[in-house]
């Protein structure tokens, strides 16, 4: 199946906590950095997804944020550390690609953001994805 989800990074699931409806999903990227997925039960079930599961977590692009400085008093559970690679500036918006360990991530932000963090290559940022925006697919 192809998706137009850019980012996708490979993991292995590290824990399961799960509730009435929802459950929370522990994954260990590829590169060792870890992120959270809140996703429903029923999809737990229907990914067979527990301990040892290898996945690929899937964020699209305009559910990523970038800080250029420490992050403190967020709910935001996803931080990963990373460094931009490349910026393409358009009229209103900028796609900012951040090479990240086990692979890149983009992040659709505004152009007046890229400007007022001063992103280029070079720059370390850290993403910032709530884990309501974080799909797993099985691997």
């Amino acid at each position: 199946m192809s998706l137009s989800i850019r980012n996708q990074i490979a993991g292995t699931v590290t824990a399961v906590t799960t509730g009435e409806v929802m459950a929370t999903v522990r994954v260990r990227l590829a590169g060792g950095q870890e992120t959270t997925a809140a996703i429903t039960l029923e999809a737990v079930k229907e990914l067979r997804l527990g301990e040892g599961s290898p996945v690929r977590t899937l964020v699209k692009s305009t559910e990523v944020s970038l800080a250029t400085g420490a992050v403190e008093g967020l709910s935001i559970r996803n931080r990963i550390s990373g460094t931009v690679t490349g910026v393409a500036m358009g009229g209103a918006m900028a796609s900012v690609k951040v090479s990240v360990e086990g692979g890149e991530l983009t992040a659709a932000i505004t152009r007046d953001a890229v400007t007022d963090l001063r992103l280029a290559p070079g720059t370390s940022v850290t993403a910032l994805i709530k884990s309501t925006e974080v799909s797993l697919a099985a691997a």
